[in-house]
């Protein structure tokens, strides 16, 4: 999404050391692009963690690519919101387009040397397309909320931060003020997504401890 902001700090670096030094031989060893998807709640710290795991991997000769789940929202950032504030039953994965997103997965694996994916433009509250190259690109890392829900993807990360311990990085990101009604959509994406963690393959703790779950 053009206008995000994106701390990556030496946690989430940290964190994907460890990742990398894990995946890293199950990523060389596949044939085609491997996927990795990246979730957890708001100001979990998703992006950095997308963003650092692309740089740790790009650092060892691995091309990566990041798509971010904001940029499949149904509806521009204003209009969303207003929908939200309307009907709070609205907040959940109905917001977002998880089909295309997994499509986009799927032809990544698949080998496509680009896709065309929407690009949200924040500030002009509006969505647009863009062309990805996928040309040399041997991972493609997917962040967001729901992600974990995406069907083509090797390997799952989950952030279990919850949104107590993520509001100083939500101010710090924070696009508009805080208020009740935000609060109020934070503990209804907590219950969901709060769901998703027996998803994941690796789970990053509140510390950004990395914990690798057994299959």
């Amino acid at each position: 999404m053009r206008g995000d902001i994106i701390l990556v700090g030496d946690e989430h670096r940290a964190a994907a050391t460890a990742i990398v030094d894990h995946l890293i031989d199950d990523i060389r060893a596949t044939d085609r692009r491997f996927t990795i998807t990246v979730a957890g709640e708001s100001g979990s710290g998703k992006s950095e963690m997308g963003r650092a795991l692309a740089d740790e991997l790009i650092e060892r000769g691995i091309q990566a690519a990041v798509l971010q789940q904001d940029d499949y929202y149904v509806l521009p950032p204003r209009f969303n919101d207003a929908a939200r504030r309307a009907n709070i039953a609205w907040v959940g994965t109905t917001e977002v387009r998880l089909d295309l997103l997994d499509e986009h997965l799927e032809a990544a694996q698949d080998g496509a040397n680009e896709i065309v994916k929407p690009l949200v433009i924040y500030e002009d509250n509006r969505i647009d397309e863009e062309t990805v190259s996928l040309t040399d690109v041997e991972v493609v890392i997917a962040e967001g909320v729901y992600t974990s829900l995406c069907e083509h993807v090797d390997r799952r990360v989950f952030i279990a931060r919850n949104r107590l311990e993520t509001m100083e990085h939500r101010r710090k990101r924070a696009r508009e003020e805080f208020d009740p009604f935000i609060e109020e959509v934070l503990v209804t994406e907590h219950e969901i997504i709060s769901q998703h963690r027996e998803l994941a393959d690796v789970v990053i703790s509140k510390d950004y401890d990395v914990e690798l779950v057994p299959r």
